[in-house]
């Protein structure tokens, strides 16, 4: 393998947006069909689209994902062919979510079968900030840029302290905060989610920082009593989101909460930001900052520069 300009095939969103913002992005050679940024990373071929139909409500879609992995069956497949005439030298893949990207072992199998000399496998499963900013050091090393790796490490621990160091000025108490990852069955966010809020200056009713989001009953959820409630769906845009505000309506109770009688129910792009471990969990951070400043009373002291295209408050009673 050229170490100085390794073909690569970045088969997870969250990879190709690192390597993008290592400056590599002129040899990335295959992508994940999922792969949708920075701009202008569609050109490149991609080699995964999932065995299930992606549409749909939320309950449909996860009966999907039930369906295929009780049946012991991945979820995605691999164009062999791409794979074969991309010959990346460095495949970027994932071992933490069965419904997150192409399994390790069917990266691994399929590499072993079809390129020759096999390339370099790099798998990554960060559940926690500290490991997300690993990851991005990780990257940059097998790619053969070390020094651009800790560099953007660096630029991205800037821009969490700088949303930081805005919650502590802030200093009017911790909202207790809700956050919802999937609507049917309900799901709240955990990995670096619960970091995230807590960088902002909120309090994190349920999820734990470095588990998995786990599934939860309604009446978990409703105990909680939230002072502010998040969705941030995974896979899913704002508009998307919306479309599924009826599930959450019909809950018993949903319209009691001090979240909802307050207007404190934010919906934010999870796809493009929450839901990746990468470049744009500031950005993540920086939305939540936004959010608990404007339950502050503060907007008028925060730039919401994220307003309406990374999130937006929406009526939560009807």
């Amino acid at each position: 393998m050229s170490r100085s300009h390794p073909r690569i095939a970045s088969l997870l969103p969250s990879t190709t947006e690192i390597v993008c913002a290592l400056g590599l992005r002129d040899q990335l050679v295959l992508r994940s069909h999922e792969c949708d940024h920075p701009e202008g990373v569609e050109a490149v071929p991609f080699a995964t689209w999932p065995k299930y139909d992606p549409d749909g409500t939320s309950y449909a879609i996860d009966q999907r994902l039930r369906a295929l992995l009780q049946e012991g069956l991945g979820v995605f497949r691999v164009d062999a062919d791409r794979l074969r005439e991309a010959a990346p030298d460095v495949i970027l893949t994932q071992d933490q979510c069965q419904v997150c990207a192409v399994p390790l072992a069917d990266i691994e199998a399929a590499a072993c079968a079809l390129l020759d000399p096999p390339p370099l496998i790099v798998s990554l499963s960060p559940t926690t900030m500290g490991e997300v900013l690993d990851s991005v050091v990780t990257v940059a090393g097998a790619l053969g840029v070390p020094e651009r790796g800790d560099a953007l490490r660096q630029e991205l621990e800037a821009g969490f302290r700088r949303v930081g160091d805005r919650a502590a000025s802030v200093g009017s108490g911790r909202p207790r905060v809700l956050t919802i990852e999937w609507f049917d069955p309900l799901m709240t966010a955990g990995n670096w989610v619960p970091e995230l809020v807590e960088l902002a200056g909120g309090e994190d009713v349920l999820g734990e920082a470095g588990a998995h989001s786990p599934f939860l009953s309604w009446d978990v959820m409703a105990a909680t009593d939230p002072d502010v409630v998040v969705l941030i769906p995974c896979g899913f845009g704002i508009e998307r989101a919306l479309e599924e505000m009826p599930v959450l309506r019909a809950l018993p109770g949903w319209g009691d909460l001090r979240a909802v009688r307050d207007g404190h129910v934010a919906v934010a792009d999870g796809n493009r930001y929450f839901n990746r471990p990468g470049p744009r969990l500031v950005g993540s951070a920086e939305i939540l900052g936004e959010i608990l400043s404007e339950v502050a009373g503060l907007d008028g002291d925060v730039a919401s520069r994220h307003r309406n295209d990374g999130w937006r408050w929406v009526d939560g009673s009807h």
